[in-house]
């Protein structure tokens, strides 16, 4: 473990989990994440004689749910963090040890530089954005988001709730991704076009010029431009039909201290002034959408409207 790591994950478990000495705390990692979640027990270990560690293979996909033992372990923890080469935040076995009272962190696709860079952040300043962002949105029936790559979408909020990602996990039951700060929802439906400029698996940060265009019509997803994305899309939807397409999130980015993307989702999603939407699953973000995937693309340079009046987006 390198000092790096070990300044990163004591930050997780003492300033992010705030871990105490009597609670327990499981480490979920795979076989290509195993340094940080080496780090991540140590630091567990330090403050408290109940930690465990797993390892298993990393899955295929975003969202494939964790095995058995896995899940009824992160269920059973009064704290668990998820490094992983593959999403486990939008799984039902996070949702379900968030439902039992643990609380929790998911470090999706982390790499070792950006759990250095992204740990490395004042996590009260994140926390403030997104208060702030929310004071703006929370209220609104419809959002509008427009960008100068070619962005014009709509979104019904409906009875949706905003949530925030501050990156401080207190209470039981609490959930957050590290690196932290976005607000995001799942919307009732959402009409138009969104074009993707940042960043997007499996291509990572794209290239100048470049550009993902997605349309979208009563809350699902009619037409993808690129054929990488399209074709894991379409795999999903053999399996679980049109909720493969479903406009899953939108979400605003708060962390103000990532002031460019890197090609990291996990990080870049939540650059301050970005905005970013997914396909596919919802139902661990307070929708109702299951799906075998979970994909987000990050929007530059967007201006965002909530019931018509423009917003003002954090920045670094």
């Amino acid at each position: 473990m390198t000092a790096d790591l070990s300044e990163g994950a004591s930050t997780a478990i003492e300033q992010c989990l705030n871990v105490a000495a009597d609670e327990s705390v499981v480490v979920v990692t795979d076989d290509e994440r195993e340094p940080i979640g080496e780090a991540l027990y140590a630091a567990a270990s330090a403050v408290t004689d109940d930690a465990t560690v797993l390892r298993y293979p990393p899955a295929d996909q975003h969202g494939a749910e964790p095995p058995a033992p896995v899940a009824a372990a992160m269920a059973e923890a009064d704290v668990f963090l998820a490094p992983t080469t593959k999403s486990l935040s939008h799984t039902r076995a996070r949702g379900a040890a968030c439902d039992a009272g643990a609380r929790g962190a998911t470090l999706p696709g982390i790499t070792e530089d950006v759990f250095t860079t992204g740990l490395d952040a004042d996590y009260a300043a994140i926390e403030a954005a997104c208060d702030d962002v929310l004071g703006q949105i929370g209220d609104a029936d419809e959002i509008r988001v427009t960008a100068p790559a070619g962005t014009d979408i709509t979104f019904g909020i409906g009875d949706r709730e905003w949530l925030a990602d501050t990156g401080m996990v207190r209470d039981p039951g609490d959930f957050s991704n590290l690196p932290a700060g976005e607000v995001f929802v799942a919307p009732e439906t959402a009409t138009g076009t969104y074009v993707v400029d940042g960043t997007m698996m499996p291509h990572g940060l794209l290239d100048e010029g470049q550009e993902l265009a997605f349309e979208v019509e009563d809350g699902l997803v009619t037409s993808i431009s690129d054929d990488d994305i399209r074709a894991d899309v379409e795999a999903a939807a053999a399996e679980v039909g049109d909720a493969a397409y479903n406009l899953a999130e939108l979400g605003i980015g708060t962390n103000v201290g990532v002031d460019e993307l890197v090609g990291s989702v996990l990080l870049d999603e939540k650059a301050g002034g970005t905005v970013h939407i997914a396909i596919g699953d919802d139902a661990g973000i307070g929708g109702e959408t299951d799906a075998p995937l979970h994909l987000d693309g990050i929007i530059r340079n967007p201006t965002v409207y909530a019931d018509g009046d423009e917003i003002e987006l954090p920045s670094a």
